[in-house]
């Protein structure tokens, strides 16, 4: 067979995975050379962590390289989304996962679902972000239980949250939903060093990429998060989630279901 009758032969969904792995690689290698600048200055490595206190709860939207609000103002004051993440059931199964993802609250997520697994249908989410490795194993657990996840009006899912938010079998973002995205960086008090970093952000970037292909996300999501520095947000629109498959439906508000 001729060469070019066998690259014809390729599967396309390879062809468009291949080509993003290698924009993934491309992207490592930029942050690389980004963190060595860094390290050489003897500076912390830029991040933002929603438990700080000396921090604001939301970073600015990057919008044409220069910082700007988000495009809706979460309902829920900052001291309950700086608060370690807590759950609690509510009326029709639905379970709501509030606060930072700190180191531990996916533990305290499965602990929660086995307790009261046969009740909860729906995850709600209201979350700045926090622990990549425990939005992953949440995301996960709750693709396993086949439950559904959502996001309502003015409610926050940052950062790591729309790792969580992907593991829904069904997604929901109601109308102002506030949805955004950054690159992922150690928030740890212990700063790596140039080569340690460099390690950990090529390993996370890869698991993350990979669960989200996993979880039928399209690969646009991920690179807006490369884009976008880790003391920024890159804050989705509706039509953004619906076209990167982040989104299974689009859930009106009553007021805009009478209207229609």
């Amino acid at each position: 067979m001729r060469i070019g009758e066998a690259i014809r032969k390729l599967d396309d969904g390879a062809l468009m995975r291949g080509a993003f792995y290698a924009l993934l690689c491309t992207s490592a290698a930029f942050l690389f050379v980004d963190i060595r600048e860094i390290a050489t200055a003897n500076a912390e490595l830029p991040g933002f962590d929603p438990m700080h206190e000396a921090q604001p709860v939301l970073p600015p939207a990057l919008t044409d390289g220069v910082p700007a609000a988000p495009p809706v103002q979460p309902a829920s004051p900052k001291e309950v989304l700086r608060q370690p993440m807590k759950f609690d059931l509510k009326p029709g199964g639905v379970l709501l996962a509030e606060g930072t993802i700190d180191l531990g609250a996916a533990g305290r997520f499965a602990q929660e679902i086995e307790a009261r697994g046969e009740y909860v249908k729906l995850v709600a989410l209201n979350s700045p972000g926090g622990s990549v490795d425990d939005a992953l194993a949440m995301s996960k657990l709750i693709r396993e239980k086949k439950l559904g996840t959502k996001v309502t009006g003015r409610a926050l899912c940052a950062s790591s949250c729309p790792i969580v938010f992907a593991g829904g079998v069904s997604r929901v973002a109601e109308k102002d939903a506030v949805i955004g995205v950054h690159q992922v960086f150690n928030g740890g008090k212990n700063r790596p060093t140039a080569d340690e970093a460099m390690s950990s952000a090529q390993s996370t970037t890869a698991r993350v990429a990979r669960h989200l292909d996993a979880m039928g996300i399209g690969a646009g999501l991920w690179i807006n998060a490369l884009e976008t520095p880790p003391d920024r947000l890159y804050y989705l629109t509706p039509k953004e989630m619906a076209d990167f498959k982040l989104t299974t439906t689009i859930e009106l508000t009553p007021t805009a279901r009478k209207k229609t």
